[in-house]
């Protein structure tokens, strides 16, 4: 009798599946996609329909072959990829590759690799589902519509190797626009006033100065601020209103994709990109003992707050159990969802609570438990009773002043016992401070009145979490995509990930505002995101792929045609500053990009060949980089050629070149030119010449001691020579040598002369 086979989309998932299937099923893996467009060309019949052309990836052969041999005798075959739209493109592609007269198919849904849900989702299998299918690869025509035709214009125009993509070419957008902003900000002074005040009973409190004649107050600089606190000295304080009221908070729903990337990141130190696949580790199981393989959470991509009834009570059972009956709710709390797409799919929560984190923590690596802890922790507090906060808030006047203070106690903690998000421990250390017993109209100490000085921040740089989060609140990308974005743009070296904050490259900075001059639309944020709602509807099967492609397309190869004749060839004509040639001193610099990066070189080439490296300041000012380098280094010349060396960028960093290239190619490491200039304070000992013998190392790094003349003299010796004449034989010099056995000594630099002498301290 033959066995149905279960294919899923990786491999770790086979051995848990396998355990709780048992005998009837064979369990396969195809190790992510099978199919997919051709590397090598666009693979989109336009005029066709846009027609795809899939083929078998590249190195994909024998583990389709292995799919074919184990789906032999199969006649029924479940096709469990994951239940994302990706998982859906495997599961249409693999049943593509293993379809035969007489096979059936299914679709089964795994959200959560435990027993009971692996037995549901094959006792309950569906059909393979179109609409999710078209909505991936309608995703995936538009991605290569755009990649496969911006890509070699960039090429032509910046430099070969660069690339575009629908939805990175935004995000690199997002960081240019927040860098501008910053380069753009002009600080601004402004003065803040305290009071530490006293009422008839302890303690001292301190409130804020806020309005002026019931106007919001502004304190431009010291002066006024001096002012204002010579007036306050002189005032009376009362209490002008006392507002209490009590507010109940809610816990937060279980976490979505977005939200436990940005936790993640945040908390724990871990990239988006490193927070998927821990999260991927726990979601396809971990031995919880031998052979003992455990789905610990949920389908980790999800953009739904929703979550099954079974798990809501078996969550407020184990808190009645563990916590106490007062901090578990009565009835489930559910959270309502934003979207519709996704709820499919539950939010990210443990399998079951009663694998607490401590209790499987020697089974998880440190991280596994650290990620774990955090979804378990979420998802239990979401069915607690509310936090019970008393606030209390005291308006107090001086004279035509009004100064204000908040304070908060906790009355009952309910889920904050067990979990707050980073926003609401910063709103209570905030308003922690405890406010003594007052009244109306209650007259207070004055104990002190302290100004003091501030300045408006420009806005901050994103990190990965405030990153995901700006592509999320503007609807760019989904769940399973920005990880993927974070990574791309940085392998594509348009921006780079500083001290955990994002900053554009030069490189990032052209690409963009020439994508954004060319390609508008493409870069607009809104219709990005309304991009995404389409695809939405696709799958939905509110909207046809079709539609929504040429919708898409046929603006775009407008703005195509028009680019390829009117972009600027940043390598032939460059950007134009206004910085003048230092050499010609008649010219302009352009901005031009090399093989190497971006460089500064002057609008008259060939003419005029300087050229230079170059970085900007915080106000975005460009500056040469030979100006900012030590004389030695600026004033060198070939030892080839004899014309001056300039700094260039090479992949390996920056290096000298003659500025002869291509007629002279000699070129030489910055730290070598460093070197090369050192002098060890003494002559060069060949006969008329008036060198200084000076350090020097080869191309390959290795040390050695040579005239600064060269090519003129061309003395060199591999020991260091000292100023010190040999005793024996009256040799010009010595050099210091050493050995295992001596240590460091001075010896005749005579190879006759055997004479040696230590080198003293």
């Amino acid at each position: 009798m033959s066995k149905s086979l279960v294919i899923v989309e990786s491999p770790t998932k086979v051995k848990t599946i396998k355990k709780y299937l048992g005998q009837p099923y064979q369990v396969s893996a195809t190790m992510g996609h099978l199919m997919d467009l051709p590397e090598n060309k666009i693979g989109i019949d336009i005029e066709d329909e846009f027609k795809p052309d899939y083929i078998q990836i590249k190195g994909k052969q024998k583990i389709i072959k292995d799919l074919k041999k184990a789906a032999e005798d199969a006649t029924d075959i479940y096709l469990a990829p994951d239940p994302d739209r990706e998982g859906e493109a495997i599961a249409f592609h693999t049943a593509e590759i293993l379809k035969k007269k007489g096979r059936r198919f299914y679709r089964v849904l795994f959200h959560e690799l435990t027993p009971k849900a692996i037995s549901e989702a094959i006792g309950s299998p569906s059909s393979l589902n179109r609409h999710k299918y078209d909505a991936q690869q309608a995703r995936r025509l538009l991605d290569r519509l755009v990649g496969y035709q911006i890509s070699p214009l960039l090429w032509q125009k910046v430099q070969r190797g660069l690339s575009a993509g629908r939805v990175q070419s935004v995000a690199v957008r997002i960081i240019c626009e927040r860098e501008s902003e910053i380069q753009a900000f002009e600080t601004t002074e402004y003065w803040k006033i305290g009071a530490v005040l006293q009422g008839e009973t302890p303690p001292p409190f301190s409130a804020n100065l806020t309005k002026k004649n019931q106007k919001a107050i502004d304190i431009p600089n010291e002066a006024i601020a001096t002012e204002i606190v010579s007036e306050l000295q002189q005032a009376k304080f009362t209490v002008e209103k006392i507002i209490q009221k009590t507010i109940k908070r809610n816990p937060q729903p279980p976490y979505i994709t977005s939200k436990l990337q940005q936790e993640a990141i945040r908390r724990l130190k871990f990239s988006a990109k490193k927070t998927m696949i821990i999260a991927q580790q726990l979601y396809e199981g971990i031995e919880l003992g031998p052979g003992e393989p455990v789905g610990l959470i949920t389908y980790m991509r999800t953009d739904s707050t929703r979550i099954a009834n079974d798990a809501a009570v078996e969550a407020i059972t184990y808190i009645q159990q563990h916590m106490g009956a007062e901090y578990a709710m009565q009835s489930p709390r559910f959270f309502k969802n934003k979207k519709k797409v996704q709820d499919a799919h539950e939010a990210i929560r443990p399998t079951s609570v009663y694998y607490t984190p401590d209790q499987i923590k020697s089974y998880l690596t440190d991280e596994q438990y650290q990620l774990y802890n955090l979804i378990w922790k979420r998802f239990v507090a979401s069915q607690m009773q509310q936090a019970i906060i008393n606030q209390k808030t005291i308006t107090i006047q001086a004279n035509e002043y009004l100064f204000s203070v908040t304070g908060s106690t906790i009355q009952f903690q309910g889920f904050m016992v067990l979990y707050r998000t980073d926003e609401e421990k910063e709103d209570d250390e905030e308003a922690k401070q405890s406010l003594p017993d007052l009244s109306e109209h209650m007259i207070l100490e004055q104990i002190k009145i302290t100004p003091t000085q501030h300045f408006t921040q420009a806005p901050p740089r994103f990190t990965e979490a405030s990153l995901v989060k700006e592509l999320e609140e503007n609807g760019i990308g989904r769940p399973s995509t920005y990880a993927t974005i974070l990574s791309t743009i940085q392998e594509k070296n348009y921006v780079k990930l500083e001290n955990k904050i994002f900053k554009p490259t030069e490189l990032g900075f052209i690409v963009n505002s020439l994508l954004l001059a060319n390609f508008p639309k493409i870069l607009d944020i809104q219709f990005t995101a309304q991009m995404e709602t389409d695809l939405d509807q696709i799958e939905t099967s509110e909207k046809k792929t079709l539609d929504i492609l040429n919708q898409f397309y046929h603006p775009f190869k407008e703005q195509l045609e028009v680019a390829k004749q009117e972009m600027i060839s940043i390598k032939r004509d460059g950007i134009q500053t206004d910085i003048d040639c230092p050499e010609c001193q008649t010219h302009k610099l352009n901005i031009k990009i090399g093989k190497n990066g971006p460089f500064l070189s002057c609008s008259n080439y060939p003419k005029c060949v300087f050229s230079s490296n170059y970085n900007r300041d915080e106000k975005g000012n460009i500056h040469p980089l030979v100006n900012n380098v030590s004389p030695e280094i600026k004033n060198s010349v070939c030892t080839v050629c004899g014309k001056p060396m300039v700094i260039k960028q090479g992949k390996f960093g920056e290096f000298l070149a003659c500025s002869g290239y291509p007629e002279c190619k000699y070129t030489q490491s910055l730290q070598t030119a460093s070197s090369n200039n050192t002098s060890i304070q003494m002559k060069c000992p060949e006969p008329g010449c008036e060198g200084d013998i000076v350090t020097k190392k080869t191309k390959l790094g290795k040390l050695f001691y040579g005239c600064n003349a060269y090519p003129k003299c061309t003395f060199a010796i591999w020991d260091k020579p000292v100023n010190k004449p040999c005793p024996v034989c009256e040799a010009s010099f010595m050099v210091e040598k050493s050995t295992r056995k001596k240590g460091q000594f001075l010896a005749c630099i005579h190879k006759d002369c055997t004479y040696e002498e230590p080198i003293s301290e």
